[in-house]
């Protein structure tokens, strides 16, 4: 007996593309997925589930009107479900155009090619609960209006009016699911609910907090953070992580596993910030915006949304400049002395620079300042 409906799901290899499928598996449809590239996407979230081979997939772009035809009339779908486009909204501010072509046009190609077909198709698109922005603490619901603050809000909110455009123009049997957080153990550990989940499990294990090792810890290379939109939990970890941290006016930041009624390892925080703005942090679990971090030294400097990147490349450019063993002398006894009481640090930071002192570098370094020329360290 045939399967009483058909599924077609666009972003099929991601978490919830994965998970769909197993309900509709499970309640008897015939479900098609779509990737960009079919023959050499792995499908490992629908493998972990156990349904590979019960996934009919099809190689098929959402940005390619002619492909998305192309797909649904070899399918011949019951319903539609759009769950994919460029998810990451700290990507969306690097790659703004095509963020917004991943989804705005995505969305719009599939529900074009439905009017067209004229087929009672039943379509679903996955909006994101990013529109809302921010709402002052006050809950969100259906009747809240859209604040986008990222060019991922912006194409989802885009993406969402077109929906509703086409329900009522059209007559389409369309709408929007507005989904916030929501996580699962194909959920990549980068993600903060995961990265709070995983804190937990290594506890009751008797294990770190962390599993992060910093950067500066493991290599004597220089890192910078590029903070954009939330750096929360294990975000603020990884950015603490880093030599230099450079905001956009976007960030924000926060401790929040006092949230989830977990301990934060608070030295890192308390040797950056001091003790008094980083018990705050640590015990309100409150969001800071970057003008606050930049108060606190959180960051360095502050810029707008499109310069940060070129912010970070350019101070990378100049840094590195700089003679490199001269970088990793300094970087080592930088956080080497910083762990010793006052007169061992010095006495190290001495010990330590001793040789450089006496060296090419040093020379050449003196003599260009001397004759007002830039220096030239090989």
């Amino acid at each position: 007996m045939s399967p009483a409906r058909t599924a077609l799901i666009f972003g099929v290899s991601g978490q919830d593309g994965a998970y769909l499928a197993r309900l509709l598996l499970d309640k008897g449809y015939a479900v098609h997925g779509a990737s960009r590239d079919a023959e050499l996407s792995g499908f490992a979230n629908l493998a972990a589930l156990g349904i590979r081979e019960k996934v009919v997939v099809h190689s098929a772009m959402p940005t390619d009107f002619r492909s998305i035809f192309q797909v649904v009339q070899r399918v011949t779908p019951d319903e539609i479900y759009n769950l994919s486009g460029q998810s990451s909204v700290g990507l969306s501010f690097a790659q703004p155009a095509a963020t917004l072509e991943s989804i705005v046009i995505g969305t719009l190609n599939i529900l074009e090619v439905i009017r067209t077909l004229d087929r009672p198709i039943r379509f679903y698109n996955a909006g994101s609960g990013e529109c809302f922005g921010n709402t002052d603490g006050v809950a969100a619901d259906e009747h809240t209006a859209f604040r986008p603050r990222s060019p991922y809000a912006v194409a989802k909110a885009a993406a969402t009016w077109q929906v509703a455009n086409y329900r009522e123009a059209y007559g389409l049997h369309a709408c929007s699911g507005i989904l916030f957080n929501h996580e699962s153990p194909l959920r990549p550990e980068r993600f903060v609910t995961r990265k709070i989940v995983a804190a937990a499990a290594r506890i009751a294990e008797g294990g770190p907090v962390s599993n992060v090792v910093p950067p500066y810890m493991k290599t004597d290379k220089i890192t910078i953070a590029a903070v954009n939109g939330y750096a929360v939990a294990g975000g603020l970890e990884r950015s603490l992580a880093c030599d230099i941290r450079i905001a956009s006016e976007n960030a924000q930041f926060g401790c929040f596993e006092i949230r989830r009624g977990l301990p934060n390892p608070p030295d890192p925080l308390i040797r950056l910030i001091g003790f008094g703005p980083a018990l705050h942090m640590l015990l309100s679990g409150d969001l800071f915006d970057a003008e606050e971090a930049l108060r606190f030294g959180l960051v360095t400097k502050v810029v707008p949304p499109p310069e940060l990147m070129s912010t970070v490349e350019a101070l990378a450019q100049r840094i590195a400049e700089h003679p490199i063993h001269v970088l990793k002398a300094t970087k080592k006894a930088a956080f080497t002395g910083r762990d010793l009481a006052t007169a061992q640090s010095e006495a190290y930071a001495r010990a330590l620079s001793a040789p450089l002192r006496d060296s090419d570098t040093s020379r050449e370094g003196v003599t260009a300042f001397a004759e007002r020329r830039r220096a030239n360290y090989g």
